[in-house]
């Protein structure tokens, strides 16, 4: 005996039947998962804090994400959490992780200062990863850091050139405590004594081999006017046969490069 299919209409509303069911059923899904969501066995009980927090404490953190965090275990904002622990002074990193049922778990990790950054007035600092931020510079317990500036988008190349320039004062027994990159180009440092120097412009290798030769012969010329090292006010090294010096209680002078000794063979 044939098997008589169903008329179209019958077909239709089974389907639509079907539909509407499923529709019901997802619809109702969703309504328990916001209210099982809203319940207070899910609130935010406590957020558990680890990492670097030398600058950072309970009462610090509390005043500045008060208010900032809501929801529940499952409808808090992550990615907000997280910026608002970035936004908190000396606060570099946040990673934010849910605890169930109702806890978070925050690692920090904090700024490492590397140098002043800017003039003087300024209330910014650089960390080691070359990056500007903002904090209180009351709180640098390093009194050896140098100060560093230039355009904010080359802190990082700022920081390797001082890194690349600061072991070779160590033969003059100075120390690099100033570091400028001005708006063209060019380099200036000024070391512990007060001394300027002029660097000029061109590469890291270029800065270096000037630097080289400033300082393998500055002693021997400052002697020679009756001065110490110290003495250097201000030096210009933006010359391809010598420098500009100008020692304290000595007029400005050119100190030409020195000429290799020649050497005598025996016949």
């Amino acid at each position: 005996m044939q098997k008589v299919a169903p008329p179209m209409d019958v077909k239709l509303m089974n389907a639509t039947a079907t539909v509407l069911f499923l529709g019901a059923l997802v619809l109702g899904l969703v309504a328990l998962v916001q209210w099982t969501a809203r319940q207070p066995l899910f609130a935010i009980r406590g957020i558990s804090v680890v990492g670097d927090v030398v600058h950072n404490n309970d009462v610090t953190l509390r005043a500045n994400l008060g208010g900032k965090i809501k929801g529940t275990f499952f409808t808090v904002d992550l990615n907000a959490t997280k910026a608002a622990f970035e936004a908190v002074p000396w606060v570099r990193k946040a990673v934010v992780r849910r605890e169930f049922p109702n806890r978070l778990r925050v690692v920090l990790q904090e700024q490492q200062a590397a140098a002043y950054w800017g003039d003087d007035s300024e209330s910014r600092l650089l960390n080691t990863f070359g990056e500007v931020f903002e904090a209180n510079v009351g709180e640098v317990d390093h009194d050896d850091m140098p100060r560093l500036n230039g355009p904010a988008e080359q802190a990082g190349q700022i920081l390797g050139m001082y890194h690349t320039l600061s072991p070779l004062l160590t033969p003059l027994d100075m120390t690099l405590d100033q570091l400028t990159l001005t708006k063209r180009g060019g380099w200036r440092m000024q070391t512990d004594a007060g001394g300027e120097v002029e660097l000029g412009r061109g590469t890291a290798e270029e800065i270096t081999q000037r630097v080289q030769r400033f300082i393998g012969t500055v002693a021997q010329v400052a002697k020679e006017y009756g001065r110490t090292v110290d003495a250097v006010e201000q030096a210009d090294l933006r010359y391809t046969e010598g420098y500009a010096l100008r020692l304290r209680g000595v007029t400005t002078l050119a100190a030409p490069l020195p000429v290799p000794k020649q050497k005598t063979t025996g016949h």
